[in-house]
C-alpha cells in the first residue's frame, strides 16, 4: 500500500495545477486551441481503426504519433502535470485495484467458458500488448484528459475521456461497454494520483485478462473498428 506521503503529494499536485490555473490568464485561445487539438488526435485514431491496413493506414497511424508527441511537449502542461514523473504516487492503489478486477474477470469468464474459448496472447506478445496499453494511456490521459480538464473541470473531465475511449472501441459491443468502464477508473485514477506508468500495467493486464477470459467469438481478438467487422 502507498505511504500517506504518497497520496499527500497527489493532493500537492492538485494544488499546483489550480495555483497554476489561478496565475496563467484563461483565454479563449487556450480553449479553442485544447479543442482542435483533442479533435485532431480523436480523428486520426478513428481514422486508423476504421481503414484496412496499408500504405495509407500507416500513413494515418504515424500521423496520430507525431501528433500525439508535438501537442504533449508544446502543450502548458509540466511533466508531473502528465503523470511522467510521479512513479510512486498512488501505486499501491493503483495496482490493488488492477488486481481486483482482473480476479473478478476471471471468475465472471469461467461461466461464460460454454460459449466459447478465450485468446490467451504467447508472451512475446503480450508484453507489446503492455506497451500499446501505455501508449493508449498516455493518449487517453497526455492528451485528452487534461485538456477536458481544462475545459470541463476536473471531474466532468473524467466522464468525457471516458467516453472517447470508449467510441474508439467501437463497433465491439464487449469491448464498447467495458472501455467506458475501464476509462471512468483510469480517468479517477490519474485525475487522483497522476501516474501513468502504474495505469498502463493495469490496463494491459486487463486487457490481456479480458483476452483469455471472455469468448473470443464476442471480442474477435480484441478488434475494433473494421477490424472487429471483417474479422472470420
Amino acid at each position: 500500500m502507498p505511504q500517506k506521503s504518497e497520496v499527500f503529494s497527489a493532493s500537492d499536485c492538485s494544488k499546483l495545477r489550480t495555483e497554476r490555473r489561478r496565475i496563467e490568464p484563461h483565454s479563449s485561445w487556450h480553449h479553442i486551441r485544447d479543442v482542435v487539438e483533442i479533435g485532431i488526435v480523436f480523428t486520426l485514431v478513428l481514422i486508423t481503426v476504421w481503414t484496412p491496413q496499408g500504405r495509407f493506414n500507416a500513413c494515418v497511424s504515424i500521423s496520430a504519433a507525431a501528433c500525439v508527441v508535438a501537442f504533449a511537449m508544446a502543450g502548458r502542461w509540466s511533466a508531473p502535470e502528465l503523470g511522467l514523473t510521479r512513479r510512486w504516487a498512488g501505486l499501491g492503489y493503483i495496482l490493488l485495484a488492477g488486481a481486483l478486477l482482473c480476479g473478478a474477470i476471471v471468475l465472471i469468464g469461467i461461466p461464460l467458458r460454454f460459449a466459447a474459448a478465450g485468446n490467451s496472447l504467447p508472451l512475446s506478445r503480450s508484453w507489446q500488448y503492455v506497451v500499446w496499453a501505455l501508449a493508449q494511456e498516455f493518449i487517453l490521459q497526455g492528451i485528452f484528459f487534461v485538456r477536458l480538464e481544462s475545459l470541463l473541470g476536473s471531474r466532468r473531465a473524467v466522464l468525457a475521456a471516458a467516453g472517447l475511449f470508449a467510441i474508439a472501441h467501437l463497433p465491439s459491443p464487449v469491448l464498447t461497454a467495458l472501455s467506458l468502464l475501464g476509462g471512468i477508473l483510469f480517468c479517477e485514477l490519474f485525475r487522483r494520483f497522476r501516474n501513468l506508468y502504474p495505469l498502463g500495467i493495469i490496463h494491459g493486464a486487463l486487457g490481456l485478462t479480458i483476452a483469455a477470459s471472455l469468448p473470443d467469438r464476442w471480442l474477435h481478438h480484441m478488434r475494433v473498428g473494421i477490424g472487429y467487422l471483417c474479422f472470420h
